[in-house]
């Protein structure tokens, strides 16, 4: 569904990523995992279109590489940011209403907002609370939520276990494993807690310092020595 190929980019003199390539297929869950500055939060905002790069990244066989961010929301991909980055001063409902900003079809929208709120009970609970007021494990809810109102077939999530709650970091991951496999979604991963990230999914690729370091099925990854010195307490 994706295919990234050679991709550099960079922040001014700094260089990021530096001709990284990977790939990832119609419906699976993968995972990046690497220290911070590693270049994993880089892919995915190239992939969004929120940083300049250079190479290919092939989307369902396009060259999506020079599109505007919001083409790139209307083609089917959708990003939850690092620190979720919702509309604090704005309500539940009102965040939620943000993501289906491109969708036209009324009855689509409901549906969406009726999935939502069987998904995250919470926040149907919450509809009208300002969002800034919400829990951390709350706004990671609602950061999901917006992003999927814009019915996408390619979800990122940038780190959705910082700055939550064990217990709702459990839930969320739950969530996430739901969403995939009740819509189909594909989704790419970002994730510190990399046990976690490979626990559910299919395949992982390693960054170190803007490279690819290694590529493998999840299940070898959590068994391969290296990854389980420095990613998963020994």
């Amino acid at each position: 569904m994706l295919l990234i190929k050679n991709l550099s980019a960079h922040y001014g003199v700094i260089a990021a990523l530096h001709g990284i390539s990977l790939e990832v297929r119609k419906g699976a869950i993968v995972t990046l995992i690497g220290a911070n500055g590693a270049g994993k939060t880089t892919t995915l905002r190239a992939i969004s279109g929120l940083v300049k790069a250079q190479g290919e990244i092939i989307y369902e066989g396009r060259d999506i590489l020079r599109l505007r961010p919001h083409e790139i929301v209307a083609a089917g991909i959708s990003h939850v940011p690092e620190g979720r980055m919702v509309f604090a001063n704005l309500t539940v409902a009102e965040n939620l209403e943000m993501g289906a900003y491109l969708q036209k079809n009324k009855a689509h929208i409901r549906q969406d907002l009726d999935f939502v709120s069987s998904l995250f009970p919470r926040l149907a609970e919450r509809r009208k609370q300002i969002a800034g007021t919400l829990s951390g494990g709350e706004q990671q809810m609602l950061a999901i939520g917006r992003a999927l109102m814009s019915r996408p077939k390619f979800l990122m999530l940038d780190e959705p276990s910082l700055g939550i709650a064990p217990l709702l970091v459990k839930t969320i991951f739950e969530k996430i494993v739901e969403i995939n496999r009740q819509q189909g979604m594909t989704i790419l991963l970002v994730e510190q807690s990399a046990h976690l990230a490979l626990g559910i999914s299919s395949y992982g690729y390693v960054l170190e310092t803007g490279r690819i370091i290694l590529q493998d099925t999840a299940a070898a990854l959590m068994q391969n020595e290296g990854v389980r010195v420095a990613y998963l307490g020994g």
